[in-house]
């Protein structure tokens, strides 16, 4: 089985810039971590893992070339590849624009891999934009069942079993594969990188995407123009 780990690379900080002229982030200066809610969903893939060691696991990240930092972490933990869509005409997209993005970059590593992912991981949101749409707006790019708000995850009898979050406290449902999962915080943290993962992750090539990789995308629907 394969996972795909969807992961944002965002400021480490409380204090977020604004540019008055292209409403995106001021990133320059600031340091960026992997968002706190994408290593709850790379956590839960490593959990699965741990029970199957058959899973593969995949990061993929869009993002400016820095972002290979975040990548590099995930493969420290539990990752075996990692993928950054990265491209000028990406930057300053809006969670329209970067779910679709994502969703044709996902189809295409699936094409170079020569796989179909059975799971689709995602943090609940960015702790820089706090909207909880991307990961829903892939789904229905892919037209993929969706469950959010995930704590835990388990495969039994052919299915996903997740314990789900709820305002009334938490519910497990079964999804069909292929399926898409954004998930909070659980009542862990994800496991912290060995020596050996992290030298091996500093060696580890990281594939790039970029628009020209993506037949058939419509550029009227990505960055700040889409």
């Amino acid at each position: 089985m394969n996972i795909l780990v969807c992961v944002k690379q965002v400021p480490n900080t409380q204090e977020i810039s604004i540019d008055p002229e292209t409403n995106t982030l001021i990133r320059e200066g600031v340091e960026s971590i992997v968002n706190p809610y994408d290593g709850y969903a790379l956590e839960a893939a490593a959990r699965l893992k741990d029970k199957n060691k058959a899973i593969k696991i995949y990061a993929l990240c869009m993002g400016p070339p820095q972002a290979e930092g975040a990548l590099r972490e995930c493969l420290s933990t539990s990752a075996d590849e990692a993928y950054l869509a990265s491209d000028k005409f990406f930057a300053g997209s809006d969670t329209l624009a970067t779910s679709y993005i994502l969703s044709e970059s996902i189809k295409k590593i699936e094409s170079l891999e020569g796989i179909r992912f059975d799971m689709i991981f995602c943090g609940k949101q960015a702790i820089d934009g706090d909207t909880a749409q991307v990961g829903p707006q892939i789904a229905e790019c892919l037209d993929y069942p969706q469950i959010t708000y995930g704590l835990t995850c388990a495969i039994k009898d052919g299915e996903l079993h997740v314990l789900k979050e709820t305002e009334e406290g938490k519910e497990i449902l079964a999804v069909n594969f292929p399926c898409v999962v954004t998930f909070t915080k659980p009542n862990f943290e994800p496991r912290l990188a060995s020596a050996k993962r992290k030298f091996a992750a500093k060696k580890m090539e990281i594939k790039r995407i970029g628009v020209t990789d993506l037949d058939g995308i419509d550029r009227a629907k990505i960055g700040l123009k889409g």
